[in-house]
């Protein structure tokens, strides 16, 4: 009986951890949620390269000082800055770039919709990375979420309700952020998330800077200084650009792919009630719907069988004995 304890005591500990991780994980999607409503309230004054790129210089600056002040701010081994240069051009750079072009011609809804699809398509990043299988399950589950997509971005004669020219800029940002995870998974094994996205963060500023100057500095200049637009941009910096990314490195790091990108599917649920209370876009019927059939798609194709869980508790606890 006696040897039994520390196992119990193991267990109890490693729930506790896991809520933990798990809260901050839906904290995160409650922030990238949010950014869906707080872009569009940006753009209403400022243009997206420059939406992105001060977001970035002011995450930039908070990360630097944090992660200076909490000596978590790691040297890089010159074989991972391949890692890190390709880590930031997925995420930020190719991911901003659809994501806050995809939003000047999508709703926000919309735009949070499509990117929840992204755990149907890392299955097969892990299965050509990670060696890891796909199940009939998954494959129903994709099918089952392209549906919902559609009832929420076509009507009743099978045309667009959104733009195509939006809805494909948003599944470069889904493609774009099946590879920064894949990367990020590589690099989360060596190094702490602080110091993750404060290189990701600041290496994403040398992409956006030269696009910035080509195409939005003489329209920025001429825009006097308007203090709301400002506003946005430092939440989207302080909470979607540095504590979202975190929890998300943190858990990557100690959940797995497939287990993190299963709470992207809370995104789309919480902007559309972001948006209708914010900003007033309509939440019909048809959003409703689709919203509902893309998450069980998605649950379809990423949840556990409890069986499983089951089976992990019972060798976590003869591990302990």
């Amino acid at each position: 009986m006696g040897d039994r304890t520390p196992a119990v005591i193991n267990l109890e500990d490693m729930y506790k951890q896991r809520w933990l991780d798990y809260s901050g994980l839906i904290l995160a999607m409650v922030f990238w949620a949010f950014s869906f409503v707080w872009v569009k309230e940006v753009y209403v004054v400022y243009g997206p390269l420059t939406t992105v790129l001060f977001r970035l210089i002011l995450a930039s600056v908070l990360m630097l000082g944090f992660a200076w002040i909490t000596g978590k701010l790691v040297r890089v081994e010159r074989k991972d800055w391949i890692y890190f240069v390709l880590l930031s051009f997925f995420e930020p750079f190719l991911y901003f770039m659809g994501e806050s072009f995809g939003l000047m011609y999508v709703s926000s809804t919309v735009g949070a919709i499509i990117v929840a699809t992204i755990p149907l398509f890392s299955p097969f990043a892990a299965s050509r990375f990670h060696q890891e299988k796909i199940s009939i399950r998954t494959y129903a589950g994709i099918v089952l979420s392209f549906l919902g997509v559609a009832v929420v971005v076509l009507d009743d004669s099978f045309h667009f309700t959104a733009s195509p020219l939006g809805i494909a800029l948003e599944f470069l940002a889904v493609f774009s952020a099946i590879g920064y995870i894949v990367v990020l998974k590589k690099l989360a094994s060596h190094y702490n998330p602080t110091a993750i996205i404060t290189y990701q963060n600041t290496l994403g500023i040398l992409y956006f800077l030269p696009l910035w100057l080509l195409f939005e500095w003489k329209s920025f200049v001429t825009i006097p200084f308007h203090p709301a637009a400002f506003a946005g941009i430092l939440k989207l910096s302080v909470f979607a650009s540095c504590i979202a990314f975190i929890f998300y490195a943190s858990s990557v790091r100690k959940l797995g792919i497939n287990s993190v990108n299963i709470f992207i599917n809370l995104i789309p649920v919480f902007t559309a009630l972001f948006a209708w209370w914010i900003l007033d876009e309509p939440l019909t019927l048809r959003k409703l719907v689709g919203i509902v059939v893309v998450i069980l798609g998605l649950l379809l194709a990423q949840i556990k069988l409890k069986r499983n869980t089951e089976k992990m508790v019972a060798l976590q606890q003869d591990g302990g004995r």
